[in-house]
């Protein structure tokens, strides 16, 4: 007996076919449905609020969405369909294509991904995704201390992860913790430490 296989969606036919209500990815040409705690959706709240708070503040060409999806591409040339917690876009980026649905297919400047039970999405697949697609700066926020010890260290403890591409495309990763100020390179006047951000 063979096994049937359903046809991997491309992104195109993920949005066409993506319901309206609720949030999703593409992922490996299947559609899944995000689904985040309260807790989880507090931390993401926070740290989009304190984003915006610095746009505004410093009159920066940034527009800041807790919905927006865009197109990755895996190392095997497989196309995915991201939803970060929060992005940070170019608002020219943002504004060139208002009456489009929130997909984009240009890197944004700052994506935020809250770890969830599927903490290796973050810290391995989308990581690479973002990599490679070239997005500046990239933050995990391990609130709950879920991923492995190779990350989070012995004992494991809550920390924000910033993610910064160099020269040579690559990210390069700074840990923050308790009381260290999270240093951005998108807000450098941002003032918040790793503790408010990891118990809102």
């Amino acid at each position: 007996m063979t096994a049937i296989t359903k046809p991997k969606l491309t992104f195109e036919q993920f949005l066409e076919k993506c319901p309206e209500e609720g949030f999703y990815e593409l992922v490996n040409g299947e559609i899944v449905e995000v689904r985040s705690t309260r807790n989880h959706e507090d931390v993401a709240d926070f740290i989009a609020d304190s984003f915006k708070e610095q746009v505004k503040h410093l009159n920066l060409n940034y527009v800041v969405k807790t919905s927006a999806v865009f197109k990755t591409k895996t190392a095997d040339g497989i196309e995915q369909g991201r939803k970060p917690d929060v992005s940070v876009i170019d608002r020219d980026v943002w504004r060139a294509n208002r009456s489009a649905y929130s997909a984009l297919e240009e890197p944004i400047q700052l994506a935020v991904e809250v770890t969830s039970t599927n903490w290796e999405d973050d810290y391995i697949d989308k990581l690479d995704e973002y990599e490679r697609l070239g997005i500046p700066e990239y933050w995990i926020v391990d609130y709950l201390a879920i991923g492995d010890r190779k990350y989070l260290g012995t004992p494991k403890e809550p920390i924000v992860f910033v993610h910064l591409l160099n020269t040579n495309g690559k990210y390069e990763r700074t840990s923050f913790k308790v009381s260290e100020r999270i240093i951005s390179r998108t807000f450098p006047e941002l003032t918040l430490t790793a503790e408010q951000v990891l118990t809102a």
